[in-house]
């Protein structure tokens, strides 16, 4: 798990294009989000729990609900749902709604969708602290094991 301090170090030493965006309050959904940014580039970082174990999914906010069985499919899983949360924070040290969108250490289904924008928007482990980043980056920076 990384701390904020180390996700900026970690997005510098890389070369990545991106903004570290304090809030007052937390953001943990897009609703807690819209007074911050266009939530239309948010990508929340969601986490599955495949019987591969868990698995990161960054997709865009405008694609809607997860169709599991094509995913299933298309990345080879027998297995795939929506990590239980505590799961999540016990193997990730993040809580839901915070998870970061770079340097998770886990394989990443990334939203292709997503590179149209010149920046998105999503988690750094710290509800306080948005990140501002080129898609790019995103992509570039994770395990990428398929894309949307």
């Amino acid at each position: 798990m990384n701390t904020v301090e180390q996700l900026k170090e970690l997005l510098r030493r890389e070369g990545a294009d991106f903004e570290l965006l304090r809030q007052d309050v937390p953001v943990l959904s897009a609703k807690d989000a819209e007074p911050f940014y266009d939530v239309a580039k948010a990508a929340p970082a969601l986490v599955l729990q495949s019987d591969r174990g868990l698995v990161a999914c960054i997709v865009s906010a405008n694609r809607g609900r997860l169709d599991f069985q094509a995913l299933k499919g298309a990345f080879g899983f027998e297995k795939l749902k929506m990590a239980d949360r505590k799961n999540v924070q016990k193997q990730t040290g993040y809580e839901v709604g915070t998870i970061p969108l770079v340097g998770l250490e886990l394989d990443c289904i990334f939203d292709d969708a997503l590179l149209q924008y010149d920046y998105i928007y999503g988690g750094t482990g710290d509800a306080l602290t948005t990140l501002k980043i080129a898609p790019g980056d995103v992509k570039r920076l994770n395990k990428i094991i398929g894309c949307l």
